[in-house]
């Protein structure tokens, strides 16, 4: 995945860290981006256009890849990745971006 090698430090953990966290704030905009093309598409996006099966059936896929993190806690954080990009493209429709 994103490497193996265990940290011996903590400056090479949180250097580790630091680096997933700036892959994951690329693939997060790259989401949002394409959530927003999404709500534009929708007859009715926005929070109103949320399809909770569609998401349940994400977060069980997503913990099939990330079973030690499990559905409860994908979910959360799921949620809040939804809900930041509905913000944003929410933004986006009224030109405040």
């Amino acid at each position: 995945m994103l490497g193996s090698d265990e940290p011996d430090s903590i400056a090479d953990a949180r250097a580790a860290i630091d680096r997933v966290d700036a892959a994951l704030a690329v693939l997060l905009e790259r989401r949002a981006e394409l959530a927003g093309r999404i709500q534009r598409l929708k007859p009715v996006g926005g929070f109103a256009g949320r399809d909770l099966d569609r998401e349940r059936r994400l977060v069980a896929a997503m913990a099939r890849h990330a079973p030690r993190l499990g559905e409860a806690r994908i979910a959360r954080i799921m949620n809040a990745v939804i809900e930041a990009g509905l913000d944003l493209a929410e933004e986006d429709l009224r030109g405040e971006s």
